[in-house]
């Protein structure tokens, strides 16, 4: 299904999409959202985004992240988890936009979550990356998302995994590697070279 933009123009009938006047369609940031949450980090943005793309290292300094798995250029498999509980889901990169802006929404059957995260220089030459997540529970678990204390230890979680982040790359002090291609619709551009495999998944990420 579409439905008709102010311009005239259709789209996918897709939460967060819009056709910019090159004709593309790009994502906007997420109209409805659970959980927001930014740090700023002490280097650049093209430092701060180029390891962020490094997704196969967030289990480096995650603590929720034990594994990523790149299965296709915009697809990754992921496992988390706290001592032996493991759970594994996969997440589609449906934007992105380098320096700037990464979208992702996760493949399950029943998708539990979609999210986004942006890339913004600050005035002391340092970057504010800001996560943002809608959470898109399914049967009981529905109902936990309506209470403001799941909502809470989610956006703690989602504040805790951005400081490791923060101390992680200030600690590199540069990145250790970088995918710089764009992504569409869940489609790497003709002009943007597909991550290697060996080195550079593509998150989420959400």
């Amino acid at each position: 299904m579409a439905h008709e933009e102010d311009d005239g123009q259709a789209v996918p009938d897709t939460p967060g999409m819009r056709s910019d006047g090159d004709g593309v369609t790009r994502r906007r940031p997420l109209r409805e959202r659970h959980v927001e949450e930014t740090v700023e980090v002490a280097v650049p943005v093209r430092t701060a985004y180029n390891q962020w793309t490094q997704f196969k290292t967030f289990p480096r300094f995650s603590a929720v992240v034990r594994d990523v798995e790149q299965l296709r250029p915009t697809v990754t498999a992921w496992t988390i988890g706290y001592g032996p509980l493991r759970h594994r889901f996969s997440v589609e990169i449906v934007e992105q936009d380098p320096d700037a802006y990464l979208a992702w929404r996760g493949l399950e059957q029943h998708p539990t979550h979609e999210g986004e995260v942006e890339f913004r220089p600050t005035e002391s030459g340092g970057t504010a990356i800001t996560v943002r997540m809608l959470l898109q529970p399914h049967g009981a678990a529905k109902l936990l998302t309506r209470s403001s204390r799941v909502t809470e230890l989610t956006a703690r979680l989602v504040r805790g995994e951005l400081v490791n982040f923060k101390q992680f790359i200030e600690g590199l002090g540069q990145e250790g590697g970088a995918w710089r291609g764009t992504i569409r619709n869940g489609r790497v551009q003709h002009d943007s070279p597909e991550p290697p495999r060996s080195r550079v998944a593509q998150w989420p990420v959400g």
